[in-house]
């Protein structure tokens, strides 16, 4: 895997760092989403350090995408370890009825210090997540109206904004943010595969043959299916990469497999869960 998919760390994620601290203090509680395919992959490990002393819920979102058991099984493994946990899909609006429930049962003492006071305001929340993991998605689903731009790539939101909300909840959204090092080869994969790091800083046929690899590991039934193979044990995974590009028809002048189509095209299926709903991170295990 190129080097540049391990060491990703461009000067606007520095400056988000920077706004995360410096906002902080006039925030009630932190939001924190993560990609439910990859719950692991995309939590930066940041975040707690430098949301420490906030309450913190955390989301899997696009869970409409992720394998169902898998979700459950990393949102038991989260609530264990002592977080405020749960499944979503802020596009679908899957799972965003929890969100307020939950905001006012953290927020129950100081709601009752505001009434005490005689204060009526709305409780405030930052949003934080790496890129394109719909951040700015939950904040249109929480305004009912187009407050954000969405767009299914990452360094769409650049600074900070405040949006109003129906349910009682101002949002700051914050640019997404990643981290200095990927600690293993495996968080670069999932994180680029997924979107999270923009496609042209990646080799995508590297990237398409490093999925072919971890669908036939963890999904061998939903990858055959969707692409008709027969049994491919005896193929290498750029062999496979190869095979399902021929098997597509994307072909160029002299036979030869049009490797960049053959590997876009597998990557926009990935996304759009057209060849299953999958989870890249490798669930906890259960007791």
């Amino acid at each position: 895997m190129p080097t540049e998919i391990i060491q990703w760390f461009p000067g606007h994620m520095a400056k988000t760092r920077r706004l995360i601290a410096e906002n902080l203090k006039k925030v009630d509680l932190v939001i924190e989403l993560l990609d439910a395919r990859i719950p692991r992959s995309s939590r930066n490990p940041e975040i707690l350090k430098l949301t420490e002393g906030k309450p913190l819920i955390t989301i899997l979102n696009k869970s409409s995408l992720a394998d169902d058991a898998a979700t459950r099984r990393f949102v038991t493994a989260l609530t264990r370890e002592g977080a405020t946990a749960f499944a979503a899909d802020c596009l679908t609006g899957q799972g965003i009825e929890k969100l307020m429930p939950t905001v006012r049962n953290l927020l129950a003492e100081k709601q009752e210090r505001y009434r005490e006071k005689g204060m009526a305001r709305y409780l405030r929340a930052m949003i934080v997540g790496i890129p394109n993991v719909g951040k700015s998605s939950l904040i249109n689903r929480l305004s009912g109206a187009k407050k954000a731009k969405v767009e299914n790539r990452p360094g769409v939101t650049l600074a900070p904004q405040w949006v109003q909300t129906s349910v009682g909840l101002a949002l700051m959204d914050m640019p997404g943010v990643l981290w200095p090092r990927f600690d293993d080869r495996e968080t670069g994969e999932n994180l680029a595969i997924t979107g999270a790091i923009k496609d042209e800083v990646v080799q995508v046929e590297t990237l398409a043959i490093a999925l072919c690899r971890k669908l036939r590991t963890r999904y061998p039934e939903l990858l055959a299916a969707r692409y008709k193979l027969p049994d491919v044990a005896d193929l290498t995974d750029a062999e496979l990469f190869e095979y399902i590009g021929k098997k597509r028809g994307f072909l160029v002048s002299g036979g030869e497999v049009d490797t960049e189509r053959t590997a876009n095209m597998l990557l926009d299926e990935f996304r759009a869960a057209k060849i299953g709903k999958i989870t890249l991170d490798a669930p906890p295990t259960e007791d």
